[in-house]
């Protein structure tokens, strides 16, 4: 069994929108333009969340742009990859473990 711990209450305008109070905007660590996630339980409650966004990073956007744009418009460019490199790379990587899923250490931030 669940126990609230904030409970608040809010109106609907005439055009079916809300202000989310401010109670509940300091729980959810809510700022303007963030996104909220609503979810409805079979008993008919409604779960309220942040939707937490994956941060991206604008240089590694802005070059991925590029590329797209350059694979886009000079296809006559690209090239296969060597297979004596990808047998190299395969060789020096053959012995490393890896857990995507794995958190990173503080280190690694």
């Amino acid at each position: 069994m669940t126990h609230a711990i904030i409970q608040s209450e809010s109106t609907l305008t005439d055009r079916y929108q809300t202000t989310v109070p401010e109670t509940i905007r300091k729980a959810l660590h809510l700022k303007k333009r963030d996104k909220i996630n609503y979810t409805v339980l079979d008993n008919g409650d409604v779960v309220i969340s942040r939707v937490v966004e994956e941060q991206s990073d604008p240089v590694i956007g802005k070059f991925l742009s590029f590329l797209a744009n350059d694979i886009e418009n000079n296809p006559q460019h690209l090239q296969s990859v060597d297979e004596n490199l990808v047998n190299r790379i395969q060789s020096l990587v053959s012995d490393v473990e890896l857990d995507l899923d794995a958190p990173l250490s503080d280190k690694d931030d």
